[in-house]
């Protein structure tokens, strides 16, 4: 039987996934986590064979981060990742990471389900959509951020105010609108409503 923990913020969406997986012969959904805090304690306590991670989580520790961290104790894990992120640079970041697979949102239920059996055996799966833009397609111009611009560039596209996400990365108001200047700057982006825009057209946050 391949064990399974689910990571996804939403738990109507665990509970979708959750109910697919459980429905199969040799799948069994054993954990649950909504942060990628408790992922992170989750793996260490049930040490799953396969874990299928979002990436968009709570303010704190993202699917990324939980991922490394992950990897840091525990180099044999098999991660997945399911998100609604199609473009780069979040399929290349993931994987370079170490994770084993990267799926979208927009997946059959039917590829779902192969990809944690794939994975679990030790191969790896991608999308085959994202797997072309990979092989193919130019880096996207967000391949220009650093890692805090990129952070600070979704949390803007998903209409968080300055003062919040300097709560949330624990830096301060100015150090956000520096970081959005370079952003519009490296983007060629006048305001921050052409890169909400631009966000949409990525599929990074949802119209």
């Amino acid at each position: 039987m391949i064990t399974v923990m689910l990571v996804d913020d939403h738990e109507i969406v665990r509970a979708g996934f959750r109910r697919l997986l459980d429905n199969t012969d040799d799948i069994s959904v054993i954990a649950e986590a909504a942060t990628g805090e408790d992922a992170y304690s989750l793996y260490q306590e049930h040490s799953p064979d396969v874990v299928v991670m979002d990436l968009s989580m709570p303010p704190g520790v993202g699917g990324l981060e939980a991922i490394k961290r992950i990897l840091a104790v525990a180099p044999e894990a098999n991660i997945l990742v399911l998100t609604v992120q199609e473009c780069e640079p979040y399929p290349s970041r993931v994987l370079q990471a170490g994770a084993k697979g990267y799926l979208t949102k927009r997946c059959a239920p039917e590829e779902l389900i192969d990809a944690v059996r794939k994975v679990y055996h030790g191969n790896e799966y991608v999308a085959p959509s994202i797997q072309k833009e990979l092989d193919g397609k130019k880096a996207s111009k967000l391949n220009l951020l650093t890692k805090r611009e990129l952070q600070v560039f979704t949390q803007l596209a998903g209409g968080s105010s300055v003062a919040q996400i300097a709560d949330s990365m624990f830096i301060s108001q100015k150090t956000v609108h520096v970081h959005r200047s370079n952003i519009l700057t490296k983007l060629e982006l006048a305001k921050t409503s052409d890169l909400i825009h631009m966000a949409i057209r990525h599929g990074i946050v949802e119209a």
